[in-house]
């Protein structure tokens, strides 16, 4: 569903748009599947003034969150498409002005606005240049690890400005692999990806004044963090004129906030880690426009919001738990007195998914979607159970969840599944409803699957996130292996039949532990690992390690190929595609050519032209796959 206004919102059935009101309670249709059928559409966006539709169509991947499409501009009030939409094909970004019906849209690395859909588009940049310059769009390493997201330019409230990234990845280096296809000779992906100690892409801001063609004006980095390599790390527009921008040194603890028009900054600096859980948080502009409100750490190291004015950061909430993230900031009049604020309630756990209409008094209005049909097919099937619980180590409580087979007896021994990721600021004991591969070996296979969340963990204060910091490869290794002696000792694990399984973190994490030489594992599985941090991407890697050249004790120590000897005593499988953009193909290569120099018999599995996430039959293959092992293992 999409809210179009505080009262009205837009929902798909077979194939088509509706309009619901909540007022009259009236549904109408608002597009049809018909129209979709006519360019072949598999998506739209609805101009501000909902007078456009932009239907996208010819939708091909690039990255994790990147794509180029085709995009035809529909008028509603004359239900025709535009014959000359003046949008090239294959556009990387799309983008509606917040209101009316301005555009603004990225082809070949180059930035263009439309005033109006019939307007002839303006190109606002020219310098854009394949694996060199990108403007409005991130590189690889920004998608990936800063923005989360392939958009770099940002309508200010009006429309009247655009505001957008360039990124120089003239001095980055570039990562190659091979495509095979299915032509006489393979292709090569080649894409500029710096790692550890490396150039960086270099950043700049840009405004561009939608009323004067010729008006482009930098936003100027300041001066405390320009001096070196920095990062953009978010942009907010406060007002039309007013521009919010967060700005980090490369060392990524600390951090400027600045708003730009009026001298209102505020510096951060984190003295035991990195700032933020990944990157920092969204500021969320109070109604005065001139304060804001973010979540950060307070002195105590938890994560709360903070209202921040005149450059000082007074704390609005406090304890030892932590704020994930602020939805919406609102004063209390405007909040009362607006009768028609609604809003989607989501429940993902422990039990079946609720999604429910409520108003701001929390009144249910509608139940959308209650899963009553799956809760009667699953009572008819003899489904696991779950056990919460946490372990103490020292001052922390390390939280884990068991997914027990059915009719679970505590007097039985039972095969054990670690479950593992443990990434910097991770957490999987976390009460959501999950239906996948747990579930499966559980029910039928009758295995226990645990996760556990160690050190480095987050939520629960950065004193425990931070305990990995340029230390990654040692604690929350350490601690997964603890977690399997305790599970042993509650008695009902069978500790000749212990296995631990991850994918990307979680695959470089099972590969340690398997290397630790603990005894206590007799098989893994890991999927996409790390090997050597010196392999991975900079922003990341830097983030929890700092460069090289100034944390080399430990990029050398956490190492999976180090430990290859120790491997001689586990059943290992490898697995990894070959054309993985994000974990390359060369993390896998070196593990195997390590194990292979310490004549370490294991099993390999690679997926052709499939990248981090193993998608369409991959998928199905490498989880029966793993099943297959874990039955020998376990045999």
């Amino acid at each position: 569903m999409r809210w179009i206004s505080d009262h009205e919102y837009l929902h798909e059935k077979d194939g088509s748009i509706f309009l619901h009101n909540l007022i009259t309670g009236n549904n109408s249709e608002f597009l049809s599947s018909i129209t979709f059928d006519q360019v072949a559409a598999y998506d739209y966006v609805v101009s501000a003034d909902q007078k456009y539709v932009a239907f996208k169509s010819n939708w091909t991947k690039i990255w994790r969150h990147s794509f180029t499409a085709s995009y035809s501009l529909y008028d509603l009030a004359g239900s025709t498409f535009l014959s000359t939409p003046d949008i090239p094909h294959q556009v990387h970004l799309f983008a509606w002005a917040p209101t009316g019906n301005k555009m603004a849209f990225v082809w070949e690395n180059d930035v263009y606005v439309k005033t109006s859909p019939a307007a002839k588009a303006m190109q606002v940049t020219s310098n854009g240049k394949h694996n060199k310059i990108l403007n409005g769009i991130p590189d690889w390493v920004y998608e990936e690890e800063m923005f989360s997201s392939y958009e770099a330019m940002w309508w200010s409230p009006g429309g009247r400005y655009l505001a957008y990234a360039e990124f120089n990845d003239t001095l980055v280096q570039n990562i190659e692999y091979s495509w095979y296809g299915k032509e006489q000779y393979p292709d090569t992906v080649i894409f500029p990806y710096p790692k550890p100690g490396t150039p960086n892409p270099v950043v700049k801001l840009f405004v561009y004044d939608t009323t004067n063609i010729s008006n482009i004006t930098e936003v100027v980095v300041p001066a405390s963090v320009g001096a070196g390599d920095h990062y953009l790390a978010t942009v907010t527009w406060v007002t039309d004129e007013r521009i919010a921008v967060q700005w980090q040194k490369r060392k990524q603890n600390e951090l400027r906030f600045q708003i730009y028009d009026f001298n209102t900054k505020l510096d951060v600096t984190s003295k035991t880690g990195w700032i933020g859980r990944f990157s920092p948080s969204n500021p969320t502009l109070s109604a005065d426009k001139e304060s804001f409100y973010i979540v950060m750490s307070d002195n105590n190291g938890y994560k709360h919001i903070h209202h921040v004015t005149r450059g000082t950061a007074t704390a609005v909430t406090s304890g030892t738990w932590e704020v994930v993230d602020i939805l919406k900031v609102t004063n209390n009049i405007i909040w009362e007195d607006t009768h028609y604020i609604k809003y989607v309630f989501v429940s993902t756990g422990p039990g079946l998914p609720l999604y429910t209409l409520r108003d701001n008094r929390d009144a249910e209005i509608q139940v959308l979607e209650d899963n009553t049909a799956l809760e009667v097919l699953l009572s008819e099937i003899h489904m696991p159970t779950m056990r919460r619980d946490f372990i103490k180590k020292g001052e922390f409580n390390l939280w884990y969840q068991m997914t027990l087979p059915p009719g679970f007896d505590k007097s039985k021994k039972y095969p054990l599944l670690i479950d593992v990721y443990a990434g910097p600021c991770s957490q999987t004991a976390d009460f959501r409803y999950r239906l996948g591969w747990a579930a499966y070996l559980a029910s039928t296979e009758k295995v226990i699957v645990a996760s556990f969340d160690g050190r480095g963990s987050g939520y629960q204060g950065d004193k425990l996130m931070h305990s990995i910091y340029r230390r990654l490869g040692t604690y929350e290794v350490e601690d997964q292996i603890m977690a399997a002696k305790e599970f042993t000792n509650m008695g009902f694990v069978d500790k000749g039949r212990i296995a631990i399984w991850g994918w990307s973190y979680g695959g470089y994490v099972t590969s340690m532990v398997l290397g630790a030489g603990s005894g206590v594992f007799k098989c893994g599985m890991a999927v996409a690992p790390v090997s050597k941090w010196e392999y991975y991407d900079s922003i990341y890697t830097e983030r929890y390690m700092n460069q090289p050249s100034e944390n080399l004790e430990f990029y050398n120590n956490s190492t999976v190929t180090a430990r290859a000897k120790n491997f001689k005593t586990v059943q290992y499988l490898l697995v990894h595609g070959t054309a993985d953009d994000n974990v390359h193909f060369q993390q896998a290569a070196q593990i195997s050519a390590a194990l292979v120099e310490e004549q370490v018999d294991f099993e390999a599995m690679w997926y052709t032209d499939k990248d981090h996430g193993l998608d369409g039959s991959a998928n199905q293959h490498v989880y029966t796959h793993m099943s297959h092992f874990l039955q020998s293992c376990f045999a």
